[in-house]
């Protein structure tokens, strides 16, 4: 009768460990981590965001950066946007449920549908108009809903290593599956979070192979953030929704008539260039498409240059365009 009692006995003391370390991790991230931005309120959702512009005023055109999946806005101004800021606006958002942003209670706060429309509001609230939008992997479905959708603030999109089409399968891995399961409540606030950070080197080298992580990286773009409950939980949310969503909007993308270009690398074992990127340029009429030989998953990170040169390029369509329609 003893024995039958450890096994049982065992799980609620890993349970019970595995709450107590999650509880003492995210209170130690948030002290840690501060919000670095400003807040607003969408839809009665708290969003975090940046809007940073040039020292002198003179601004060439409002950038809007969109992170991808396990991440935040400060990763996003430290990949590209610290280095628009001294010619352009920059505004970049922690989106729904990670960073310092609420997820609400909108059961469809997963899809990047209702995730566009609320950045979209925001956007509207900043007076965004014309923006170059630039979307990230998981982002890569955002952006092409702002050149569908919200053509009101987006004058040009880019799309960087981003998801656009389903995929074989439709598989994702396994501890997001765990978070967007009816048990995730429950699972993000024990054993997930200490199981996650056990594989969270891997999966960063992963994420940059084949280059290698910068230095210092995750520390300066506060990964860290996605390890509370809340966020980790709605980072498993949001993958799960991306097939169903992006086999629903993929078919409208030949609708899409403002510049567009697509980055991605070669090498990214992440998303799939072959099926994404070239399948988005093949959709869209008139899109220009980077392919980059070597780089994988991260290209601003890679090739900031590239990017950064590129993003320019979208700008600089939109002022010409908007100069020739003026009276």
């Amino acid at each position: 009768m003893k024995i039958l009692l450890i096994f049982p006995v065992a799980l609620v003391v890993i349970f019970a460990a595995g709450g107590i370390f999650t509880f003492g991790y995210a209170w130690w991230v948030e002290r840690h981590y501060p919000p670095t931005g400003a807040f607003m309120e969408v839809d009665g959702l708290r969003l975090h965001y940046v809007d940073k512009s040039p020292a002198d005023g003179r601004s060439l055109g409002t950038v809007v950066l969109l992170h991808g999946a396990s991440s935040n806005l400060t990763e996003a101004m430290l990949g590209i946007g610290t280095a628009l800021t001294g010619r352009y606006r920059v505004v970049a958002f922690d989106r729904p449920g990670l960073g310092w942003t609420e997820r609400g209670n909108n059961a469809d706060m997963a899809t990047p549908a209702r995730q566009a429309d609320i950045l979209a509001q925001a956007l509207r609230k900043l007076e965004v108009s014309n923006a170059v939008v630039v979307g990230h992997s998981w982002s890569g479905s955002l952006a092409p809903l702002f050149a569908l959708d919200h053509t009101d603030v987006a004058g040009a999109i880019l799309i960087l290593s981003g998801v656009t089409h389903p995929w074989p399968g439709g598989g994702i891995a396994w501890y997001d599956h765990v978070s967007a399961s009816w048990a995730g409540w429950f699972l993000t606030r024990t054993l997930a979070i200490p199981v996650g950070l056990m594989l969270f080197r891997s999966a960063t080298e992963h994420t940059f192979a084949p280059q290698a992580v910068p230095p210092g990286f995750v520390e300066r773009a506060q990964i860290p953030l996605l390890f509370r409950p809340g966020p980790f939980q709605s980072n498993g949310e949001d993958i799960a929704a991306l097939y169903d969503a992006v086999k629903r909007q993929s078919i409208r993308y030949p609708e899409i008539r403002i510049p567009v270009t697509v980055i991605g690398g070669d090498a990214d074992e992440i998303v799939w260039t072959d099926l994404h990127s070239r399948s988005f340029a093949r959709d869209v009429p008139g899109t220009k498409l980077i392919v980059l030989p070597g780089i994988g998953h991260m290209p601003q990170y890679a090739r900031p240059d590239l990017v950064l040169s590129e993003i320019e390029v979208l700008a600089e369509r939109i002022a010409t365009t908007s100069k020739a329609v003026l009276p």
